[in-house]
């Protein structure tokens, strides 16, 4: 097994939250089963609340038995937990920093972590700088000594204004560098395998242009509602939850150029320049370019304003303005209490120029390339051949990768990936500033022409796939939704 020789220690804030419960620790516990993480990796998790270590070690170890992809060795779990340390402070109470440093300086004693440390926030938004502010207050990033790194979810900034000022507070503590801003999207198996599909593949990328690609369609579909989030969520909506993160981060990659080399920065660049490049039309043509939606009971459900136009629903027709994509569609869209929880990447060709066959004059079944993210992971090329017997009958047939069917085939969460690559400094899944502030410029152009919502909203019921006008978005160019 593969084993990153990079002792650290992870300091979580946030510790008794859910995504440390449900991802981060069960994640931990994966590479440890797979004699992934380094020998001297240590754990201090950071909480409000008051508790021992014994007591924090048993939580998370049901936790684990609850959410691990693999079977929990009793073994292995002693030998992490043994690592994991709780600290009870507020993220606002200095004489808790004081001791977290003295804990560090012990255990980079204890274990020979050199002073390199993954500071990882597990918390709301609003605590992002402060924490990291306080950070740099009480010394806890030696100087000339070891690596120091931070990890940021989700959501960086709520507009534009917002995460520029984000962004230079914590780049006075934090280097860009040393910043990870994380899209667990980024982690997941398939999207990993986008770029192989493209670029170690002649059959896919001579025809990855505006020549023999009629449109992309980029979906993620969910069939719950926002449950007890509607507080966070109507101040996101499904333009600032989804797209600004996850779908343009799926658009660059499937449309960026190939990097000059495999790296992060070369990646990032590609991605930068995809993102710079979305057309995106004026607000005279809006409603031929955005549908938006909202479910049925939206508004009641909990911390949701009864008068509330958040969206919940957002389709998009966008262009690029690059030779690769000249004239060529790109639809995105989102929702929630849809019919189906899919996420996928549906690329479809254009129709040959001369039909050879009578059959194909008004059009066979087009070619397809299915990328599916979620929950089933695989591909789909679908294809035209001629169905057996004595007529001359065409049909589409499909050649089908499924990744995750075989149970045997359990693949890693995202986490996984995510927190090694951080342990051993690989930057390519995460997300640049650069590329944060592209994307909100392009999502803030979108809210300012939909400042008025109430009109543009169209109710939608539950289990269907969306407002109607989502539908009418794509089928008034000729074109369809590719529900599969």
């Amino acid at each position: 097994m593969l084993t990153i020789n990079q002792s650290c220690s992870m300091i979580i804030f946030g510790g008794t939250g859910d995504l440390t419960h449900r991802k981060l620790i069960p994640a931990l516990y994966h590479l440890m089963y797979q004699g992934m993480l380094p020998e001297g990796f240590t754990v201090i998790s950071v909480g409000r609340q008051q508790k021992s270590n014994t007591d924090y070690r048993e939580e998370l170890y049901q936790s684990v038995l609850k959410y691990s992809r693999f079977q929990v060795q009793k073994v292995l779990w002693d030998r992490l937990s043994e690592r994991i340390y709780y600290r009870a402070f507020s993220f606002d109470e200095e004489d808790g920093y004081e001791k977290l440093k003295a804990d560090l300086l012990q255990i980079d004693q204890m274990y020979n972590t050199a002073g390199n440390r993954l500071y990882y926030l597990a918390v709301s938004p609003e605590n992002f700088a402060p924490i990291v502010e306080k950070i740099k207050e009480h010394n806890l990033i030696p100087e000339n000594e070891g690596w120091q790194r931070v990890v940021i979810e989700k959501p960086f900034g709520q507009d534009l204004p917002s995460a520029q000022r984000l962004n230079k507070r914590i780049g006075k503590v934090f280097s860009e560098k040393d910043t990870y801003r994380i899209d667990h999207y980024l982690g997941k198996e398939m999207i990993q395998n986008i770029m192989v599909i493209r670029f170690a593949n002649t059959i896919f990328e001579p025809l990855w242009n505006y020549q023999y690609i009629d449109h992309i369609q980029i979906t993620a579909a969910e069939t719950e509602g926002v449950g007890s989030r509607g507080g966070y969520y109507e101040k996101a909506g499904a333009l600032r939850d989804m797209v600004q993160n996850h779908l343009l981060q799926l658009l660059a990659i499937a449309a960026m150029e190939p990097p000059e080399k495999n790296d992060a920065e070369s990646i990032r660049d590609e991605k930068v320049r995809i993102l710079r490049a979305i057309h995106f039309p004026k607000a005279s043509a809006i409603g031929r370019h955005v549908a938006l939606g909202q479910y049925s009971g939206y508004r009641q459900e909990e911390k949701v304003s009864p008068q509330s136009t958040t969206e919940t629903y957002v389709a998009l027709k966008l262009f690029l303005d690059c030779d690769r994509w000249r004239g060529v569609p790109f639809y995105i869209r989102t929702g929630k209490k849809l019919e189906q929880k899919t996420s996928q990447i549906v690329v479809q060709f254009k129709q040959p120029p001369k039909p050879f066959y009578k059959e194909c004059e008004e059009g066979c079944n087009p070619n397809l390339l299915v990328i599916k993210i979620q929950p089933e992971e695989g591909t789909v090329l679908q294809f035209n051949a001629k169905k057996p017997g004595n007529l001359q009958q065409i049909l589409p047939v499909g050649m089908n990768f499924c990744q995750n069917c075989n149970l045997e085939n359990n693949s890693p969460e995202a986490y996984e990936k995510l927190l090694l690559d951080v342990m051993s400094g690989d930057a390519s899944r995460f997300t640049r500033w650069d590329e944060v502030e592209y994307s909100w410029r392009f999502i803030d152009e979108i809210s300012n022409c939909c400042s008025n919502k109430a009109e543009l909203i169209e109710n939608y019921s539950a289990g269907s796939w969306g407002p109607q006008q989502g539908q009418q978005l794509i089928e008034r160019s000729g074109r369809k939704w590719w529900n599969l």
